[in-house]
């Protein structure tokens, strides 16, 4: 019943079932007796959702969204019609009473959760959610004022924000967005969504719209549209009382009852701004004016009087120039702006402002690897944050880092000083021994990933070190591939072939709906493939056509459809995955057990399942795995217990169980895991009656991390 959740496309057949359903839900209420503080809850909710069923068809119908992409939903939604009709038997035995009870408990919040929007709320690159705004946004004052009397007008409107790029649009919406008199206005319907240069009608979560239709106004942000896509956005000029857009763009659109030009930056807010980028690292802001602007003035002087004017009046630049200057003492700015002026590059006569920022490219030799990880963050779609593990991947090939990811964090911090990236940190607790990088992302300004576009594109096209394309077909134009980034949004997709020297392929689908893989055997022609991540992918065809893959040390699976990947499995899976070191299962919500084939992977070394809030039960074979170091279940909400077998664990130094809500007890021999060195267990608050005896025996213990006021111990218990 799950997967009720999520469908933002409903289309006509989804209307006829839900009206069933929701009928029939009303008809047995009085024939079961003892459901009935579910269905009269379950009943109530329908109600809520039933005025707009016919608004999400019709807007769907606008937006092309077919009725293939909601099969799923639809057929969770006739068996939920099938369940209701056996509802009505008069004889109940427990384990059927209990079925049906967790059957109609899992529907009912299903429900709940469609109605309110979380999915897309929760899902990062789907979030609707207005990013929070930068700390230091004082030259936006003004045009905030601007925009905040027109959208507290009581009226319908479309209205339009131009300026050119790195000028602040986006901060501006941020803040907007964030502002108490327009949050009071429109309370939680305040949508925000990054379009970019392809408008991507996916994006626009059409039932979560309207489903916030109600007394309150909405506001749609449509931030960072391209020319060209006009006729697109007819497509969201919606007959709904109330429904404001505002949209930003580079250029001057057409038809917008009200169009905002942001202005440059004048003389004092630079300044401001740069002083603020600027700012000494031991947090002292006392830079004397003469200083600013000479640096102002020199920084980018070398593209005449004309651009440097201009430039220097752009927030995006300033924040590159003031993270580069704050390295260094202010004694040396003036000379490095010097530096700066005499530089001269030949670029396109519409890359003034990648001119400016490629001087903060500029690392010594023994730094050149912080420009080659910044040119590597291209190869990631614009307006989407990049995950630290999939760089991690990348990047323990292409510049030989370590596999774990302290040396991509170091990169990241690098990279991200001047301001060329934002690196995101999630998880505060993730101990000092072995790093866990699976929550922290990175983002990037649409012109810094132009600029590392760009450098990546100079030189002839066949000796380049990346290559950023569209593929169209299935052959690579470059067979020597060893890193592949395949970014894409489709039902169905297949591999390229011909790729004998691929090692890492990282594979994104961003997508509603997870993707068919149609060629996954094509792998096993892959003699040196090491590292394989897979992002919102269905591997159902694992099973129908079984892939060796003896070189594969680690798979990643984020969001993946994988509950029936090893069911039936006609080869030994040791034989299969013979030296597979590393596994990672995050977010694959139909992973219900742990398939046991899995554990006879016995070089296995790290095993992370985490947030599959489905996963109830770990085999007990699964004390086979003797060299696993690293065992991380963080988050799986249904995991009640572990298996007694986990005390063959003698290499293990890590056990993560954070937020496993309904574990009580641990193992009572855990305390035979004699090399453990951390265990994380915060958020673990069934664990009320504390740890077994056993461990006593801990004596590697290095590393609790708890609540201490549900487990009633601390750190120097141990």
């Amino acid at each position: 019943m799950a997967s009720l959740v999520g469908g933002a496309a409903l289309g006509a057949v989804f209307g006829e079932v839900f009206n069933v359903l929701h009928d029939t839900v009303k008809c047995v209420g009085s024939d079961a007796l003892m459901f009935k503080p579910i269905l009269k809850s379950l009943q109530f909710n329908l109600n809520l959702l039933a005025p707009v069923v016919e608004e999400i068809r019709q807007l769907n119908k606008k937006l092309d969204h077919t009725e293939e992409e909601t099969k799923s939903l639809k057929e969770d939604m006739r068996k939920a019609r099938e369940l209701m009709g056996n509802l009505g038997r008069q004889e109940w035995d427990y384990p059927l009473q209990a079925y049906y009870g967790r059957q109609l408990t899992e529907l009912n919040e299903a429900i709940v959760m469609f109605f309110q929007g979380t999915l897309s709320l929760k899902m990062g690159r789907l979030s609707c959610l207005v990013p929070r705004p930068p700390d230091f946004t004082v030259w936006l004052d003004v045009p905030l004022e601007v925009l905040k009397t027109q959208l507290l007008k009581e009226k319908k409107q479309q209205l339009l924000l131009t300026a050119p790029g790195g000028c602040g649009k986006t901060a501006l919406m941020k803040r907007l967005g964030h502002d108490q008199e327009i949050k009071g206005k429109f309370k939680g319907n305040i949508f925000f969504v990054p379009v970019s240069k392809t408008l991507n009608l996916m994006v626009i979560p059409a039932g979560v719209l309207l489903t916030h239709i109600g007394s309150s106004p909405i506001l749609l942000i449509l931030d960072d549209v391209w020319s060209g896509s006009e006729f697109r956005l007819e497509k969201f000029k919606f007959d709904i009382p109330k429904f404001n857009i505002l949209v930003t763009s580079r250029t001057t659109l057409p038809e917008y009852s009200f169009t905002y030009d942001l202005k440059p930056l004048n003389d004092e807010d630079a300044m401001t701004l740069l002083r603020h980028f600027a700012s000494l690292q031991d947090g002292s802001s006392h830079i004397p004016d003469d200083v600013i602007k000479k640096v102002l003035y020199q920084s980018f002087s070398s593209l005449g009087k004309e651009y440097s004017e201009r430039l220097w009046r752009v927030p995006t630049a300033l924040k590159v120039i003031g993270g580069l200057l704050r390295k260094n003492p202010v004694e040396a700015w003036c000379s490095i702006a010097e530096n700066w002026s005499n530089s001269h590059y030949i670029f396109n006569s519409n890359s003034d402002l990648l001119d400016c920022l490629r001087k903060s490219l500029e690392f010594s030799d023994h730094e050149v690897i912080f420009k080659e990880c910044f040119m590597d963050l291209g190869s990631f779609p614009e307006d989407q944050r990049i995950p630290v593990a999939a760089l991690t991947d990348m990047w323990a090939e292409l510049h030989k880092l370590d596999d774990v990811g302290n040396n991509a964090i170091h990169n990241l911090h690098k990279i991200a000083t001047p301001n060329l990236a934002n690196l995101v940190r999630k998880r505060k607790d993730a101990g000092e021994i072995n790093k866990y990088y699976n929550e922290d992302y990175v983002t990037q300004h649409d012109l810094l990933r132009e600029l590392a576009i760009f450098e990546s594109c100079q030189g002839p096209e066949r000796q380049r070190q990346r290559l950023i394309m569209d593929i169209s077909g299935n052959t690579l134009p470059t067979p020597k591939v060893e890193v592949l980034v395949l970014n894409f949004q489709t039902k169905n997709y297949s591999l390229p072939e011909f790729m004998d020297n691929l090692k890492v392929l990282i594979i994104t689908n961003y997508g509603f709906f997870p993707t068919e893989l149609r060629n996954f055997q094509l792998l096993k022609s892959l003699p040196n493939l090491k590292t394989i991540r897979l992002e919102k992918v269905s591997i159902l065809s694992l099973c129908k056509a079984p892939v060796l893959l003896k070189s594969l040390k680690k798979i990643s699976l984020f969001m993946c459809k994988i509950g029936q990947a090893f069911q039936n499995f006609t080869i030994q899976v040791s034989d299969a995955l013979s030296n597979l070191m590393e596994i990672n299962i995050d977010y694959c919500n139909d992973l219900v057990e742990l398939p046991a084939v899995l554990c006879d992977v016995i070089c296995l070394k790290n095993l992370s399942i985490t947030n599959c809030h489905q996963l109830s039960a770990l085999p007990n074979g699964i004390g086979k795995l003797v060299n696993l170091e690293v065992f991380r279940l963080g988050s799986c909400t249904d995991l009640s217990e572990l298996p007694e077998s986990i005390r063959s664990f003698y290499k293990l130094c890590i056990l993560d169980l954070s937020d496993c809500l309904c574990i009580r007890h641990l193992p009572k021999d855990i305390g035979e895991l004699c090399n453990l060195k951390e265990l994380h267990m915060k958020g673990c608050l069934n664990l009320s009656k504390g740890l077994p005896p056993s461990t006593t025996n801990l004596e590697q213990l290095k590393l609790v991390i708890c609540d201490e006021e549900g487990l009633g111990f601390s750190n120097h218990d141990f």
